[in-house]
């Protein structure tokens, strides 16, 4: 779980960066695509997890 807390942070300085450098729109790309990627993975392990769980 702590890489995917990696991931995301990553996300949102590769975002920050690219909307404060001007000419770096890609990297707000790529921060967005992470970002996202990342809370699918969370809501994969999630739902499994639940599924899973004992009564």
């Amino acid at each position: 779980m702590a890489w995917l807390l990696l991931i995301v942070l990553i996300a949102v300085v590769c975002g920050f960066v690219g909307v404060l450098v001007k000419g770096l729109l890609w990297l707000l790309v790529i921060g967005a695509v992470l970002f996202v990627g990342a809370l699918l993975v969370t809501g994969m392990r999630m739902g499994r997890n639940r599924h899973s769980a004992p009564r």
